[in-house]
């Protein structure tokens, strides 16, 4: 696939990093030739340095040959105009853009094909993030929540705990010990290395365990390899910028909240935007007297998300030493999350890791539904369509221990009975727990883990309708 990416920021850089990897034949364009050098030199790519709404620059990039645009620069006017351009004057079939305003919405007539600015899908980090965050709120046992087959199926990343009902069980024994829930575990981390998630493997405290289970029966999940949490609701936010802002407008009804932002300005204007419940605070989140003065030490969850790295990690530290029970940093530096994720700060996120799933399944080729990174890009979870039948399909009408999965992929679950995006679900809508003999059918959402990015475009072609495999 040729793929132009405007912009080479921090959104753009790991857009490219996860094209370039499965073999996409990938230009980055950017104003400034360090950034793009710095690419070529670790990944396989070209650079173009320019305007990226200029079309000669885009004719220099190949747009003429190009599959699909991906506009991440940092100003929203930017992309849209790039989108347009690259429509209008170059017919490229696909075009996305990053767009951070909220007055642009998938879907809105200011951003159709016939009278607007020509952009198929729009990715917006900050909302991306926003929603992760929300996830974690509402299970504060997990490390990360992620939904497939439109909120029927989710899987979990957790934190085994020393006498939680699971742990110290091989997988085997779950079915006796739980009950009537639908589950699969599908991963075991134990530090860096991948336990083989067969019937012999046991859980031990500070495992990293994914669970793909059917969402009505997440808490089960999560109390029996966790323990049970107390629900949060003292929540304090290092940073008012548009994530603090948007998590705090969409939180503050049902949590109680407190902004710390060190631009009084800002400050002013948090205070304008939101109602009398969510107290906003002019300081430093690393002032060790503000934080204590404001009691970090009742606070559930300590969310740091200002836009400097160092100051999240510092001020978690922080909070987690005063005696918050949770603490969540944002952190860009990929290297930076991988070193700190599962120490004294329990979860760190990365923005760029957040959105690329949802960029990821508007790439993808075949019928793919969601797309979902884990374990900050290293894995992969993703939900495929079985189209076709028996002739047309590799898949559909076969046994799972039929199908040319690459080695260590797992499917987890089966969706069955899901209608057309547009129609209501039915209540007769099937959440299967596969086991090696069950037959896909044509429809079904089939979710499957991927240990290895690189097996991705092994299940895509497995899903791939053709005319005829005999």
């Amino acid at each position: 696939m040729n793929i132009i990416i405007i912009g080479a920021g921090r959104v753009g850089e790991s857009v490219a990093e996860s094209l370039a990897s499965e073999k996409n034949d990938i230009t980055v364009v950017d104003t400034q030739p360090d950034r793009l050098s710095a690419l070529q030199q670790r990944l396989d790519l070209r650079g173009v340095a320019g305007n990226g709404i200029q079309p000669s620059v885009l004719r220099e990039a190949g747009i003429e040959d190009a599959d699909m645009l991906i506009a991440c620069a940092p100003a929203d006017e930017t992309n849209l105009v790039a989108c347009k351009v690259a429509h209008d004057l170059f017919n490229v079939p696909t075009t996305i853009a990053r767009l951070r305003s909220p007055e642009f919405i998938d879907g809105s007539s200011l951003l159709g094909k016939e009278s607007g600015f020509a952009v198929d899908q729009v990715i917006c980090p900050e909302q991306s993030v926003t929603r992760y965050i929300r996830k974690l709120i509402e299970f504060p046992e997990a490390l990360q929540v992620l939904e497939f087959a439109r909120g029927l199926v989710s899987l979990i990343a957790v934190r085994a705990v020393a006498g939680a009902a699971l742990v110290k069980h091989t997988l085997a024994e779950i079915p006796k010990l739980l009950r009537g829930a639908e589950m699969r575990i599908v991963a075991i981390y134990r530090g860096n290395a991948r336990v083989p998630a067969d019937g012999r493997a046991q859980i031990e405290p500070d495992d990293e365990v994914f669970v793909l289970a059917a969402t009505a029966d997440i808490r089960r999940v999560l109390e029996a390899l966790h323990g049970q949490d107390r629900p949060v609701r003292r929540v304090m936010v290092a940073g008012g910028g548009k994530v603090g802002l948007r998590l705090a407008r969409e939180i503050h009804a049902f949590h109680e909240i407190k902004i710390i932002e060190a631009d009084r300005g800002r400050c002013e204007y948090l205070a304008s935007q939101l109602p009398s419940s969510a107290l906003v605070l002019n300081g430093d989140s690393t002032d060790e007297d503000l934080m204590d003065d404001e009691n970090v030490q009742d606070m559930d969850l300590f969310i740091a998300i200002t836009s400097d790295d160092e100051d999240n990690i510092m001020s978690c530290l922080l909070a987690k030493r005063l005696g918050a029970r949770r603490v969540l940093a944002l952190i860009n530096r990929r290297a930076y999350a991988d070193l700190v994720q599962g120490t004294t700060i329990d979860i760190a996120i990365s923005p760029a890791q957040a959105v690329i799933g949802e960029l990821l399944a508007f790439v993808r080729r075949g019928d793919v539904e969601a797309v979902h990174s884990l374990r900050r890009g290293a894995s992969e979870a993703l939900e495929a369509v079985a189209r076709g039948d028996q002739r047309t399909s590799r898949v559909v009408g076969r046994r799972i221990e039929e199908l040319a999965l690459p080695r260590g992929a797992e499917i987890g679950a089966i969706v069955r009975g899901l209608p057309a995006e547009d129609a209501p679900t039915p209540a007769g809508v099937q959440v299967i727990m596969p086991h090696h003999d069950t037959v896909i059918e044509a429809d079904d959402h089939v979710i499957v883990f991927l240990p290895r990015k690189r097996m991705v475009r092994e299940v895509e072609k497995l899903f791939q309708v053709g005319a005829t495999f005999f």
